[in-house]
């Protein structure tokens, strides 16, 4: 499986590096000179990073066999990827979105809806719940409110504090659902 740690924004100067909207955590060990990288759509081929530089807080980075602004161009919104064989394997704290996206999410015994998707912030991270009914509630990912991620048994178990899932829902204030206005 593959793991989409990087977007490619635009050119940089004239001599064929990018911007690079950054997805992991860890980029002082994934982009560096040498590293291969999947690429998405396909047609780009696989790119190797020639240099990483930071300027401010943006990442450029520079690929073997890009040299103009030109070729640079047309890299432009491409998704970057690593195989998930190259992860660190001994990292039992950390998950990927694509670990919990589809795993049942449960009070106790009863499953509440299903993990629609990770937020990665600044801040903490936010599981994203979708209840049978559509709805999406947001759950911030602390060892508190989601003691538990078994991927073998397909479940999170969350212990929400009272109200969680009724304030996203609208009907925290009166208990009653909000009208359409």
């Amino acid at each position: 499986m593959q793991l989409q740690v990087a977007r490619i924004g635009k050119p940089h100067g004239i001599r064929g590096e990018v911007t690079v909207q950054v997805l992991t955590d860890a980029p002082g060990d994934r982009f560096v000179p040498g590293t291969e990288f999947v690429v998405e759509p396909a047609s780009a081929g696989a790119l190797i990073v020639e240099s990483a530089r930071w300027n401010k807080d943006i990442l450029l980075l520079a690929f073997e066999g890009i040299e103009t602004r030109n070729q640079a161009e047309t890299l432009r919104g491409a998704k970057l990827f690593i195989e998930t064989e190259e992860l660190d394997e001994d990292d039992d704290e950390g998950w990927y979105e694509h670990e919990l996206v589809g795993l049942e999410a449960r009070v106790g015994s009863q499953v509440v809806g299903k993990v629609a998707a990770l937020h990665t912030l600044p801040v903490q991270d936010l599981l994203v719940v979708e209840t049978p009914d559509g709805k999406e509630i947001l759950v911030p990912f602390v060892e508190q409110i989601v003691p538990e991620v078994n991927v073998a048994d397909g479940f999170v178990l969350l212990t929400p504090p009272d109200g969680l899932f009724e304030v996203n829902d609208g009907e925290a204030a009166t208990g009653e659902p909000e009208e359409n206005a």
